[in-house]
């Protein structure tokens, strides 16, 4: 950084100065919206969902957020006061959202990994309820990841550095993450990729498509069928996949979209959050159906593994006839 002028130095102390203490009641704001989408979004998914480990990190997650708004708020009442021998000010609030900052910002790529491999690895398994080992596991595993990541964060020389440079300076620029700007533009490509692909049997399929009520709840059926032969049947999954994941989450790819496309700069304490994290859980599980299909053998647990998204009738190969039929199979196997 380079040397601070000593000229108007009282005025350029005084404004960074209080900057910090002006910004806390908006972070207070931002923190208190984001705690209450957090919930929102936990109290709207199914109850049924099966245990995965994205599931406890969302969870993980909402719970360090809140924790994060209970200390903002302490300080900015208090303001200045001492607790087990350390004293606090305002300043800790812009230093405890900046380690957070650094921390949310590096945790895109480790969490997506666990998760994808968790699912590949899992959703051909025949469903049943999580064991204790397997519930232990997930705990186990989110709490390596936060611990592995504060560590590196307070540790690694460069991050511990640019915590101190700017505590000094009283500046508070809060980090942004790289890691979600590249793996939300990878999504947005796939799905291009995959619509470009499927065009045709996506403008067939979705005028074909009947909303009925099946088993106590509203779905939509997939009157078309083309002859299935395994290349067919790969892209006619493809398609479903692609048509169930945009009917559910079509507004937050046109918000990455637009945020793509204006180069918006989003701090990484507010960008990662559970809706974010729910509609990549979204894509890694769709994209594990579609690598695991063959493998399949479904049955009614296989659909509890999205809290949002029922993939259930992209498989059932449903038709004008054989609805009745369909209803009453147990068990499909794919292609």
């Amino acid at each position: 950084m380079a040397a601070m002028s000593c000229e108007n130095c009282s005025f350029q102390y005084y404004s960074q100065l209080n900057q910090p203490l002006e910004a806390s009641c908006m972070l207070l704001l931002i923190m208190l919206g984001k705690v209450s989408l957090n919930l929102f979004m936990l109290g709207v998914r199914r109850r049924d969902v099966k245990q995965s480990f994205m599931g406890y990190f969302c969870i993980s997650l909402a719970l360090l957020d809140f924790t994060l708004l209970v200390n903002i708020a302490f300080i900015s009442y208090f303001e200045d006061f001492a607790l087990w021998g350390m004293r606090f000010t305002k300043y800790h609030i812009c230093l405890f959202t900046q380690i957070i900052s650094f921390a949310y910002g590096v945790l895109h790529y480790p969490v997506c990994l666990v998760s994808v491999l968790d699912y590949y690895m899992t959703i051909a398994q025949t469903p049943k309820p999580a064991s204790i080992g397997q519930r232990l596991f997930y705990i186990l595993a989110v709490v390596f990841i936060w611990i592995s990541v504060l560590f590196y964060i307070l540790k690694v020389p460069a991050v511990s550095a640019e915590l101190e440079i700017q505590n000094n300076f009283f500046t508070c620029p809060f980090y942004i993450s790289v890691q979600s700007y590249w793996l939300s533009l990878a999504i947005v490509f796939v799905i291009c990729v995959a619509f470009v692909i499927c065009w045709s049997e996506v403008i067939t399929m979705v005028r074909s498509v009947r909303i009925i009520s099946f088993t106590s709840e509203t779905v939509l059926i997939f009157s078309y069928a083309s002859d299935c032969n395994c290349t067919v049947c790969k892209k006619q999954l493809l398609t479903r996949l692609l048509i169930c994941f945009l009917g559910t989450w079509a507004p937050f790819v046109f918000l990455q979209m637009i945020i793509l496309l204006l180069g918006a700069q989003i701090p990484a304490y507010m960008e990662m959050n559970v809706p974010w994290l729910y509609f990549i859980n979204s894509f890694l599980i769709a994209t594990a159906f579609w690598f695991r299909c063959h493998d399949i053998r479904l049955t009614e647990g296989t659909w509890s593994a999205d809290p949002f998204v029922s993939w259930k009738f992209c498989f059932i190969p449903f038709n004008n006839q054989n609805t009745e039929q369909a209803e009453k199979s147990g068990t499909v196997i794919i292609c």
